[in-house]
């Protein structure tokens, strides 16, 4: 029986015998052809999506959670805490839970999604909404676990990393090699440096012969790393990537770097336009902010980005020659359950009709 990413993915992971592993049997995602992506891209391309809304709390943090509330249990810590635009303080509080340890959540004041904000309050984390945005949350967060005996949970913790590099891993699983190209949101920046670190790792244990372009997008309005300065203010509806100044934004530039990808931007628009596709033609329900992949996907094919790329050297060695399609990999970070209000702000409600028979086949084209 599957048992989470700690049993599958022991050899690869800081944990010994001692270590109590805490876990909800995250990971072991789906890795899910897009049909209707895959010919929008044309001949050559096959895109994927790696779904980690389905994890327990239905974000990719189950990952890094899993590690990082072992850890704490391992060292002795009685109290977890971090600083959470949503996804980070469900995850947390959920694994806390399964712990018995105590969680303290800092929210960035009415910046949070319904559907996470209940999450962190039914596992019975002790929130506390700041007058303030993620960045000023995650400094409070800093300066109290440096004072006091609570571990920080958050993806400047390392072991939050550790566990976040085994969708990397499931990803050349699946497909037996790893992708050319990853497409996926960066918020505060962990998740592309863990993705990274996890393919380095695949190669080095010989299981992977090749490395994938890093390609990460901000939403517009949040575009540190773009940008090249942190932003004071940062706006997106995408919620979960609204970061004015990333815990890891060195090491995503390193990732860019070394996989000789890029960092840009989409616009809000882009973004929900992607979040309905995805909805209306993919059948999948991510929340906004994963859809920024997608989106970038979109920006990246309509400046023919792909077709220039496509062949050449990937990290130092030699891609596929294009007798094989070059597959794309789109990471979905949440649930659009996270996130219910943007999903009915987004289509059209419900017509109300008479309850007959002849009003209703009319409406229905029948």
């Amino acid at each position: 029986m599957y048992e989470g990413i700690i049993h599958k993915y022991r050899k690869y992971l800081p944990v010994t015998e001692k270590t109590p592993v805490i876990s909800l049997n995250e990971g072991n995602t789906p890795l899910i052809r897009a049909g209707y992506l895959s010919s929008l891209m044309g001949r050559g391309f096959e895109v994927y999506l790696k779904f980690e809304g389905s994890n327990p709390t239905g974000s990719f943090k189950d990952r890094g959670m899993t590690m990082a509330i072992s850890k704490a249990r391992e060292e002795g810590s009685a109290a977890v805490m971090c600083a959470s635009t949503g996804n980070t303080s469900a995850s947390a509080a959920a694994y806390a839970a399964c712990a018995g340890i105590k969680c303290i959540v800092l929210i960035p004041s009415g910046a949070i999604a319904l559907g996470k904000l209940s999450q962190a309050l039914i596992h019975g984390a002790v929130v506390l909404a700041v007058d303030g945005n993620f960045d000023a949350a995650l400094e409070l967060v800093r300066e109290i676990t440096a004072r006091y005996p609570i571990t920080l949970v958050n993806s400047l913790n390392p072991y939050r990393i550790e566990g976040q590099k085994s969708a990397a891993f499931e990803i050349c699983d699946s497909l037996g090699a790893s992708p050319d190209f990853q497409v996926m949101p960066v918020g505060n920046a962990g998740n592309i440096t863990a993705y990274w670190k996890g393919y380095k790792e695949y190669r080095q244990a010989g299981i992977i012969k090749t490395l994938p372009r890093m390609l990460g997008f901000q939403a517009a309005g949040s575009a540190p790393i773009v940008l090249g300065r942190p932003v004071k203010n940062p706006k997106t509806i995408a919620t979960a990537i609204r970061i004015g100044n990333p815990a890891s934004w060195k090491q995503a530039e390193a990732a860019r770097e070394e996989s000789g990808g890029l960092i840009d931007m989409v616009s809000d628009r882009e973004i929900l336009d992607a979040y309905k596709l995805l909805a209306a033609k993919e059948g999948v329900f991510a929340e906004p902010a994963s859809a920024a992949s997608v989106a970038g996907l979109l920006k990246l094919k309509k400046s023919r980005y792909f077709s220039r790329q496509a062949g050449s050297n990937v990290g130092g060695i030699p891609s596929k020659t294009g007798k094989k399609p070059a597959r794309i990999v789109c990471i979905l970070t949440g649930h659009g359950l996270k996130d219910p209000d943007r999903a009915i702000k987004s289509v059209r409600e419900p017509k109300i009709v008479k309850p007959d028979l002849k009003v209703i086949l009319k409406e229905i084209g029948y």
